[in-house]
């Protein structure tokens, strides 16, 4: 995800409450169908009409639960891939267009977020105008670039940049000290490429890598000729040229995973001469840090080989990386040829999709990400039930007692480190639809008519509301997502569980599924955010959120040997010919899948309370469990985008998401009577079990 912090979780907010294990309550079933009898999907929960039962579940668990549908559904022109969290995702997207059009078409306070969401969206669909206005709302921006003589003035404009959300080496967001999470402090990561990964740009021998850079080349040729540039090839080559050197000294991604390494705390000295070649003083006051005194910078020496690109790089190379970062950041405001462009780049290097998405389609995206809560109490309003909330509480609590048992029952971990796994889980917050309080856009100025220049205060005023945090109390009531959002996230500082409203409807969640259909989704879900509290680098804090270490030196490599051996079984799976996933990048949220289905399988067999589940439709309790999480991470993609996710993306691919992880849990042998000689058969002993 672009936004930084998203690196570091993965969804969104309200402090629901801090867990206690003492005293749960019964586990009893919790979804119990009401007064229609009637799920969404089917009679209870799955679509049997997706089953292909000409793929046996030994043979191909993913193509035996969902191969019809992926035999016989085509992805839409306009999107890059399809399936369960897409249909939740377009389904939200109308949601919202609702209430974007009320609110444009509303007289409303001039001073209320409707009004400006509703201004921001009218501008963003108005294209006659974006057309008549050609390239002048950016005239001011190009002549300011083509002024830079120093390269001081370089880095105080690329500051600048960096503020209205362009792109920057040196890429700054805010979060908690890891090793003291009750402050905020400035991090500062690795940056400046625009291809997905370093690997576009430095393996020559992938021609999938260089299909997509030779696109990009293409790409900037464009950009420069429509900005009158004198010599538009040659400014495309020296812009591929530095990113090229940037990329050289970026980090691996799957390094960049790693919260030891990348927790190293330096002052703007330290900084500054660890990192020489590059003004940091006017970088850092041009960011509004000149006060702070203490920085944590996650990729040290990419940020030593970075600052020396910085300064053996001409002039004129910056002022064209600068002119194509504005240009490209700004695309879609422009008129149609400069929107264009950028969209047959993307389709071509990243995405495959065929048809650019509808205006009001790319405008909820671009709301989501700069003022999402704009809409999102109306969205709640409209959309999210007391009901559902209730029940995700108890399905939460339900998940969160399996787990301790089963951190209480597991063989390989000392009585020392089991009493600070349960110390964390019992301080566990869980946030559930929606903010306790919403964010406050009284501060962003929105002016009818200067579309670029909306878009530009809103990137600010997101930057400075992050930067207003530096020296303040943490916001324990701040959530990273809008509830329209379809995703979910776990937060180490905060040691939180986060579930915007919009994931909570079928497949994932539904009050009238059977109970095997629930826990097999949404219980899968929030185990696997439970997880994420105790994956190889979640599992570094502590209950409180420190950074620190908490196991015995055994149990760590004990850890650690059955990680490893989780790696090297995603290293052998290949979604495309000669493309192999990376198990070390996906390692994290492989023990996330991995330990949340093991966690939700037991919540449902403590739910039962030892009685067997009905069979529904020839289906056992354990079989519609599966098939369940089977069918919530069913997807088709285009080729660009798998290649994109394997490249750079820690989550792997949906077929591995499903048939990488049944085939370690043993319920699932058992409950499709999975036998040696079938090809998806792991024998006991090679099968990985942590949580």
């Amino acid at each position: 995800m672009n936004d930084p912090i998203m690196k570091r979780i993965a969804g969104g907010a309200l402090v629901c409450a801090v867990l206690s294990l003492g005293s749960p309550g019964p586990l009893a079933a919790d979804i119990i169908p009401g007064e229609s009898g009637k799920a969404k999907l089917g009679n209870w929960g799955i679509e049997l009409d997706a089953i292909d039962p000409a793929v046996s579940p030994g043979e191909d668990f993913f193509q035996h639960a969902s191969g019809t549908w992926l035999r016989e559904y085509e992805i839409p022109e306009d999107l890059s891939s399809f399936g369960s969290f897409y249909q939740l995702r377009i389904e939200s997207e109308e949601n919202v267009k609702k209430i974007l059009d009320e609110s444009a078409g509303a007289q409303v306070d001039p001073n209320s977020v409707m009004f400006k969401v509703g201004t921001l969206y009218k501008d963003y669909l108005d294209e006659e105008s974006i057309e008549g206005n050609g390239l002048a709302p950016l005239a001011p921006s190009l002549a300011a670039i083509e002024k830079l003589s120093s390269y001081e003035e370089v880095a105080r404009h690329l500051a600048a940049g960096a503020r209205a959300g362009r792109q920057s080496p040196f890429t700054y967001y805010v979060d908690q000290d890891s090793k003291n999470p009750e402050i905020y402090r400035a991090h500062f990561d690795q940056s400046g490429i625009t291809l997905p990964d370093r690997s576009y740009y430095l393996d020559t021998e992938n021609e999938r890598f260089q299909k997509a850079l030779s696109s990009y080349r293409e790409y900037l040729t464009d950009v420069f000729m429509l900005i009158d540039d004198k010599d538009p090839e040659a400014s495309a080559n020296t812009v591929i040229a530095l990113e090229t050197n940037l990329a050289e000294a970026h980090w691996e991604r799957a390094e960049t995973r790693d919260r030891d390494k990348t927790y190293n705390v330096m002052t703007p000295d330290e900084l500054a001469k660890s990192a020489p070649g590059f003004p940091w003083g006017v970088y850092l006051a041009g960011l509004g840090l000149a006060d702070e005194t203490h920085f944590v910078i996650e990729t040290p020496s990419a940020y030593t080989g970075m600052a020396k690109v910085f300064a053996d790089t001409p002039i004129p190379t910056w002022q064209a990386y600068m002119k194509a970062s504005l240009v490209s950041r700004n695309a879609q405001l422009l008129p149609r040829e400069f929107d264009e462009a950028q969209f047959r780049f993307i389709s071509t290097a990243m995405t495959g999709a065929k048809e650019q998405r509808a205006r009001w389609k790319r405008f909820v995206n671009l709301m989501n990400r700069g003022m999402g809560e704009s809409v999102g109490q109306l969205y709640v309003e409209r959309h999210f039930k007391q009901e559902s909330k209730d029940r995700m509480d108890r399905l939460v609590e339900n998940l969160i007692v399996a787990f301790e048992e089963r951190i209480d029952n597991l063989a390989w971990m000392s009585e020392e480190t089991k009493v600070e796994a349960r110390e964390k889980l019992a301080k566990f917050t869980v946030k559930i639809g929606y903010p306790d309080k919403w964010k406050d856009y009284s501060a962003l100025k929105v002016m009818p008519g200067d579309l670029v220049g909306n878009v530009n205060r809103t990137a600010e005023w997101k930057y400075e509301y992050d930067r207003a945090k530096l020296g303040g109390p943490i916001d324990r009531g701040e959530w990273h997502m809008p509830p329209q959002m379809v995703n979910a996230y776990y937060n180490p500082g905060l040691n939180e569980i986060v579930f915007p409203a919009a994931i909570l409807q079928p497949p994932f969640f539904d009050p009238y599924a059977d109970d095997a259909v629930n826990y097999g989704g949404i219980g899968a879900v929030i185990g696997h955010e439970i997880g994420h509290g105790f994956d190889d680098q979640g599992r570094k804090s502590d209950g409180d959120g420190v950074l620190r270490e908490w196991w015995t030196p055994e149990d760590e490599a004990k850890f650690k040997g059955k990680a490893d051996r989780l790696v090297a079984q995603f290293n052998g799976y290949s979604p495309l010919e000669g493309v192999f996933v990376n198990g070390e990048l996906t390692l994290g949220e492989n023990i996330g899948d991995l330990g949340g289905l093991e966690i939700a399988y037991h919540a449902y067999k403590l739910s039962l309370k030892g009685q067997e589940a009905p069979v529904l439709d020839g289906l056992t309790g354990d079989q519609r469990f599966f098939l369940s999480y089977a069918q919530i991470w069913r997807g088709k993609m285009r080729d660009e985008t798998m290649l994109t996710r394997v490249s750079a993306d820690p989550h792997s691919p949906p077929e591995f998401r499903v048939n990488g992880i049944v085939r370690n849990i043993d319920a699932w042998y058992a409950a499709f009577d999975v036998k040696p000689g079938d090809p998806m058969y792991l024998p006991p002993e090679e099968r990985v079990h942590i949580w």
